[in-house]
């Protein structure tokens, strides 16, 4: 069994155990349903009687006497009702519960596991798909027990009262819920495809914001609104289909509740001739009109729209929070398998720079930026000139304004004073796609989309052959993740994904982009350190400038300048430098030991030039 089919048995088993595991709940509440349907009962019978017997007769006090007993069913009744929907609550809020516990415990269990990445959908799930459940389930059970207890009531009464108008009312009634059951498969599926629109909507939604710096610095924002609006698209469409299949709930209704009306009112005279009196022609259309009407009304709509909500979201909490069997075992985040180029904590050979009149990747002159009118400034009267061919960190406490800088040079945020030039071009102005020729920025939540892992690689050079997928590949020591993933033709699921190896295949991504500055925002922190040695090392000996918004202080010492940020007034030179000149800088290398030593000598004049 698969599929729908699959899904409906398991739906099914779920519900049987929800329903026997509260036998004495549902006990009661049928004992107090049989009292409910007291008055659909009697409703015709004692009707007919009063007409009969009564007012037709010329005894109205007869016929009052036969109404009164008619109230005082209709009181039975009414106090049922209050019982009904007390012990109704007995039945789907334990349900609810097991729910609950059932989806946070599938969500922990995921969230924990070493390659977890985080899955938006479980908030869905539990703050709306269970809800969803727990509405329709109450819903069903109440439309079931009224059709069940009123509607058998009404057909008990009419068959009691004219079994022969029980005969006419059989055929359309039979005949629409026959219609009605042949058309519940195609609802489930179209329930189905909206419930899954849903879903994907919000996932790549989710996505697209998580990553919308990454985005909008690749200048790759129409791409990524086209792809949220083919799923919003999709949704609607689904949800239009679903709203659709109410006419065939309007048609299986017309000819299961409406038509036997029709054929009652149109077999009256021929009724009356077979014997029928006036007061059980009245009696049996109050029995269809207002007991076996309504019941087939609650039930239809009911069914049709609660039960295939409950089917298909029931479903989806069943499928997902359910352990897979033969998942492979969590994996750790990426290492790169290999040493790297250059071991952490030694020096390595300083960039090619220029002095002050060579050529200029980026330059900030008397940049002033605040988050509001009224914040305080986190940078102010601040300049930076990076030469090309330079390797920059950039260090400080959290909070103090580092990421900032980085959304600055990649023309993410245009500061309140000042100018922002890269390779020579003011950034205010330029066109996303022209920025994203001259610099690439990775942020810490690295986007990674569904697609081939050649198609990620890609992203920022799609004419890219697959000699230089591969370079990139070993340069950033991706090598391991490639072949777990099966190539670069493999499909990647960004949840299925580490933080890490998403990571690992943006870094690989902006390794391949032709931009010559390249701007990693703390785009490592998810990394052992060897990993992130190794992915610094490789963009350390890639053509272009190289700007670090440091997650380890270890990055300071592969560095040629190091930048300390600290709120106050910014600092740049060397590692030995800053030592004498930074307490700062001091305190984040606090426990390293001096004996490794720099990574790179002080800046030479002119290099760069740092001002408050």
């Amino acid at each position: 069994m698969s599929g729908p089919d699959a899904a409906a048995a398991g739906v099914g088993r779920v519900t049987w155990w929800a329903l026997r595991a509260r036998r004495a709940a549902l006990a009661r509440l049928a004992g107090w349903s049989v009292l409910e349907s007291v008055p659909a009962l009697l409703t015709g019978y004692l009707l007919a009687r009063a007409v009969d017997r009564g007012f037709l007769a010329g005894r109205p006090g007869t016929g009052l006497a036969w109404l009164g007993v008619l109230a005082v069913a209709v009181l039975v009744g009414a106090a049922a009702t209050g019982r009904v929907y007390r012990h109704l609550g007995a039945v789907v809020e334990p349900f609810r519960d097991d729910l609950v516990a059932r989806v946070v415990r599938a969500s922990l269990r995921d969230a924990t596991r070493a390659a977890a990445a985080p899955d938006s959908a479980a908030v869905s799930r539990l703050t709306h798909q269970v809800e969803v459940v727990r509405d329709t389930f109450g819903g069903l059970l109440m439309v079931v027990r009224g059709f069940l207890f009123a509607g058998g009531a009404a057909l008990l009464g009419l068959l009691t009262l004219a079994p022969v108008v029980a005969a006419l009312v059989a055929g359309p009634l039979v005949a629409g819920l026959t219609l009605f059951a042949l058309a519940l498969p195609a609802m489930a599926r179209h329930q189905r495809r909206y419930v899954r629109a849903g879903e994907e909507l919000g996932r790549s939604a989710a996505t697209a914001l998580a990553g919308h710096r990454d985005v909008l610095a690749c200048g790759a924002r129409d791409r990524v609104v086209a792809d949220v609006t083919h799923d919003v698209h999709a949704q609607a469409d689904a949800e239009r289909t679903v709203a659709r299949m109410t006419a065939l709930r309007g048609v299986s209704l017309g000819v299961s509740g409406w038509l036997p009306l029709a054929v009652l009112v149109l077999a009256a005279p021929w009724l009356v001739r077979r014997g029928l009196t006036a007061g059980e022609v009245l009696g049996a259309l109050v029995y269809v009109g207002t007991g076996l009407q309504p019941a087939l009304h609650a039930l239809v709509q009911g069914v049709g729209g609660g039960g295939l909500r409950y089917v298909v979201t029931l479903d989806r909490i069943l499928l997902t929070s359910a352990p897979t069997p033969g998942q492979p075992a969590d994996r750790p985040a990426p290492t790169t398998g290999r040493s790297p180029a250059r071991p952490p904590g030694t020096a390595g050979p300083a960039r090619p720079g220029r002095d002050g009149g060579g050529p200029v990747a980026a330059r900030l002159c008397r940049v002033t930026f605040r988050h509001g009118p009224r914040a305080r400034a986190v940078l102010t009267d601040f300049s930076l000139t990076l030469p090309v061919g330079d390797h920059l960190v950039v260090v400080g406490p959290s909070g103090v304004g580092k990421s900032t800088l980085a959304a600055l040079l990649a023309g993410l945020v245009t500061p309140q004073a000042g100018t922002v030039e890269l390779a020579g071009t003011p950034v205010p102005g330029t066109s996303p796609a022209a920025l994203a020729g001259l610099r690439v920025l990775v942020p810490q939540e690295a986007y990674v989309f569904t697609g081939t892992l050649a198609d990620n690689l890609r992203y920022l050079r799609p004419d890219a052959p697959e000699s230089a997928l591969r370079a990139a590949v070993t340069a950033v020591g991706a090598e391991a993740l490639v072949d777990r993933l099966g190539g670069l033709a493999a499909p990647v699921e960004p949840a299925r994904l580490s933080a890490g190896e998403r990571q690992v295949v943006a870094a690989a991504r902006a390794w391949l982009a032709p931009a010559p500055l390249v701007i990693l925002d703390e785009a490592t922190c998810h990394l052992d350190p060897a990993a992130e040695a190794t992915v610094e090392a490789a963009f350390a000996a890639r053509p272009g400038t190289l700007v670090v918004v440091a997650h380890r202080i270890s990055s300071a010492l592969r560095a040629r300048r190091v930048l300390v940020l600290d709120g106050e007034r910014p600092t740049l030179g060397g590692h030995a430098e800053l030592l004498d000149r930074s307490a700062t800088y001091r305190d984040l290398v606090g426990c390293w030991d001096p004996a490794a030593g720099p990574a790179g000598g002080a800046a030479p004049p002119g290099a760069a030039t740092v001002t408050r």
